[in-house]
């Protein structure tokens, strides 16, 4: 079994595809139209068979809600660097940067509420 996808319900695409593309550093792929009232992106690293990130607006949806206990991850090379880029686009920290033996670690929520981990290991 592979893992292809996450589906990220949205209010706001465009905003969202910008702070997908402009700050985690994810390429948009595909948009289309899914249906009335329906818009669907995807994000990746545009490598062929990699994991992507679904964006699915729906007009018939005024707002989203994500759990607390959902985020996604991603590996940066420099958490100091991305929490610099974080701090010059008006992104608050959400919590963090937390160090362990092993790695750092902060979290910012995406214009939807959803949690978004960058990471570094040691």
């Amino acid at each position: 079994m592979k893992f292809l996808w996450t589906t990220i319900y949205v209010t706001h695409l465009d905003e969202s595809i910008a702070f997908y593309t402009e700050l985690v550093g994810l390429k948009l792929l595909r948009r289309f139209a899914a249906g009335p009232g329906m818009e669907l992106a995807f994000l990746g690293n545009g490598v062929e068979g990699e994991t992507t990130v679904e964006l699915l607006a729906d007009s018939s949806q005024s707002a989203v809600q994500h759990g607390d206990f959902v985020s996604l991850g991603f590996a940066v090379e420099s958490l100091d660097a991305m929490l610099e880029t974080v701090k010059s686009k008006n992104i608050p920290v959400h919590s963090g940067p937390i160090e362990t033996p092993a790695s750092k670690f902060f979290t910012v929520k995406d214009p939807n509420g959803l949690s978004v981990q960058f990471f570094q290991a040691k």
